[in-house]
């Protein structure tokens, strides 16, 4: 699971198992979990965040939709899923 951007206490990151699914980012903090679509961003699902966070994680997404796209391409087009 490569931590793709840590920002504060959000740590943003990639299971090798979603090579099938479309570009997407699971969002982790303490016990709190979250899947967001990358383009656009929109949240899929979540476990214990709060409305305010999951709108605060959604910008970042939006913000770092970029950085998220390439490091997605860069990590399953290489085929290194062992991380």
């Amino acid at each position: 699971m490569p931590t793709v951007l840590q920002i504060g206490p959000y740590r943003f990151f990639f299971y090798a198992g979603d090579r099938e699914e479309p570009p997407h980012v699971h969002v982790e903090r303490d016990d709190s979990t979250a899947k967001f679509w990358i383009d656009p961003a929109r949240l899929q699902r979540s476990m214990r965040f709060s409305s305010k966070e999951l709108n605060r994680i959604r910008k970042l997404v939006e913000e770092h939709q970029g950085r998220l796209l390439r490091s997605w391409d860069e990590y399953f087009e290489r085929g290194d899923t062992s991380s």
